[in-house]
């Protein structure tokens, strides 16, 4: 006869797990968001501006796993398969989309690391340093940076670019940025699926990005505006352009119901078109965006 072997579980796991459920249970929202490569003092900073608009926890994936399976809440299991390691789990009764915009909102400036690749252009400016004469004046020598003595500290004549878009960060650029506190990077956690209790919906593949966004609509009004235009379709921003074009087409059909010739242009104000060249009428987007699709 064999023994069965029976799993223990801590009184602190069952505790974790308890209050996992709890949360679950009391908040509109769950949001889960990567935690990967961010220092624990950028952590707590970001925890710090979300005070007051989530609770954040950063328990094990196990622990998550049995708290959604235990919180009575079938719908909220479908963001599971998010959840791998380096997750922080928050909980809000701010709407799902408007705390994943904060994450996104609320990031904190970070040193570069060596091997880190470079989103931007990094580059040292020109100026006034902290930094005394001695084993600095190699070290900014050594990344191309041309230097002065002034009043006993070093001084950067010209701005240089120690690293460009997509290179991987060397060791003594890494080592030159830190000591001239320069810190080329962002941090914030980053937001990967949400539910929401009162719609009762999980959203995965969460992705903030307002100023695209506000492109895309820019875009789309641009398009918009000629096709209301050209169909007839009224509004404040349309009315304009309806009216001039009612008044070309009036004329014209007069000018056939009648027999009269077209216009004839007097030949100073041909010369005059051909002379200058004409603009486009340019149409404020951001203006008219919210008469198009508010």
């Amino acid at each position: 006869m064999t023994d069965k072997k029976t799993t223990h579980v801590s009184e602190e796991k069952k505790k974790v797990v308890k209050e996992l459920i709890n949360l679950i249970k009391t908040n509109r929202t769950i949001l889960l968001a990567s935690i990967k490569n961010i220092p624990t003092s950028q952590f707590q900073e970001i925890t710090k501006k979300l005070r007051g608009k989530a609770i954040i926890k950063v328990p094990k994936k196990n622990l998550i796993f049995k708290a959604l399976d235990d919180s009575g809440k079938e719908e909220i299991k479908g963001i599971k398969e998010k959840i791998k390691d380096n997750v922080a789990v928050l909980f809000s009764n701010v709407d799902c989309f408007d705390l994943a915009a904060e994450l996104v909102n609320s990031k904190s400036p970070a040193k570069a690391r060596v091997g880190q690749e470079a989103v931007e252009d990094i580059e040292v400016p020109a100026g006034p340093t902290e930094l005394i004469p001695g084993p600095a004046i190699s070290e900014l020598g050594a990344v191309g940076i041309l230097i002065q003595i002034d009043k006993g500290k070093i001084t950067i004549k010209q701005a240089k670019v120690v690293a460009k878009k997509g290179e991987k960060i060397s060791a003594p650029v890494a080592d030159i940025l830190s000591k001239l506190d320069i810190k080329p990077f962002t941090i914030s956690l980053v937001p990967l699926a949400g539910f929401d209790a009162d719609e009762k919906k999980v959203y995965l593949d969460i992705q903030i990005d307002r100023e695209g966004t506000v492109e895309k609509l820019k875009t789309a009004f641009g398009k918009a505006l000629p096709f209301a235009v050209e169909i007839g379709y009224v509004s404040n921003d349309t009315i304009n352009y309806l009216l001039q074009k009612a008044g070309r087409h009036a004329n014209k059909i007069n000018r056939i119901m009648t027999g009269e010739p077209e216009p004839v242009a007097v030949v100073e104000e041909v010369k005059e078109v051909k002379e200058e060249k004409k603009e486009e009428p340019k149409v404020d987007a951001s203006a008219g965006l919210g008469a198009l699709f508010g």
